[in-house]
């Protein structure tokens, strides 16, 4: 099994360097490591350290000797997901398993057809729900680089991202509305991948007529229809393997 994720501030450089905190109450007291077992410490951007367990102190305090500080480098193409937002507890679920399948950047987008709306203090609680859930998502699959979670915006700001994309996708499952496959799309070798994740009710045709006016075309996934807590996670898990990012090579079709 792979070393445990905790995350710090700052990733430190060699030598001894102290735990503690709720993620050294997480090492000690959940996960029980012990002297001589290994773990990772990271700044969830890509820099992290691999480390010893020293000793335990305590309920939250471990003490590690870092051993080797690795930087790694943003992967690309960079895939995004502009995510409608679900109804209950969809939201983090979608969150959850887009994290652990490898997405870089997650987007809520209040389309019209959302039950949810985030408004006030529920819509930063909410928010600030689905960025917890991506860290500790990244944790769980032992990620070094968390996938950021931005504010939620409109169809407007949605379509100014999509236009700025070496490759613009909304996953639509109209099946009166001509789309190709995402499966058969050419997609870039570098720069940033968007796609967009309707709500239950589907995307309107007001908003598809503005993102494919930014330059985002229709695109299917396959003959049946996901729920929208899932979509975004096939479609990544499809993009990761067809541009490389997952073989680690880039394939000739591109």
């Amino acid at each position: 099994m792979t070393a445990p994720v905790f995350v710090v501030d700052a990733v430190p450089g060699a030598g001894r360097y102290v735990l503690d905190g709720p993620e050294g109450r997480h090492a000690v007291s959940v996960k029980r490591l012990r002297a001589g077992e290994e773990l990772v410490l990271t700044d969830g951007r890509g820099a992290w350290a691999g480390c010893v367990v020293a000793s335990a102190e305590g309920k939250d305090r471990l003490t590690v000797d870092v051993r080797a500080v690795h930087d790694d480098p943003e992967p690309t193409p960079r895939i995004t997901v502009v995510q409608a937002l679900p109804k209950g507890d969809r939201g983090e679920l979608a969150v959850e398993i887009m994290t652990e399948t490898g997405v870089d950047a997650i987007v809520p987008w209040a389309a019209s057809r959302c039950v949810t709306q985030w408004r006030g203090e529920r819509g930063l609680k909410a928010l600030a729900k689905w960025r917890a859930t991506a860290r500790e998502a990244g944790k769980q699959s032992r990620r070094t680089r968390f996938p950021e979670v931005a504010d939620a915006m409109s169809t407007k700001q949605a379509a100014a991202l999509l236009a700025e994309a070496d490759f613009a996708a909304v996953l639509h499952e109209d099946r009166d509305h001509p789309s190709d496959a995402l499966a058969d799309a050419r997609l870039p070798v570098t720069g940033g991948i968007v796609l967009v994740v309707g709500p239950e009710g589907g995307v309107s045709p007001e908003e598809l007529a503005v993102f494919e006016a930014a330059g985002a075309k229709p695109y299917r996934l396959g003959p049946s229809v996901l729920r929208t807590s899932t979509a975004g996670t096939a479609a990544t898990a499809l993009l990761l393997g067809r541009t490389g990012r997952w073989s680690g090579t880039v394939p000739s079709d591109h």
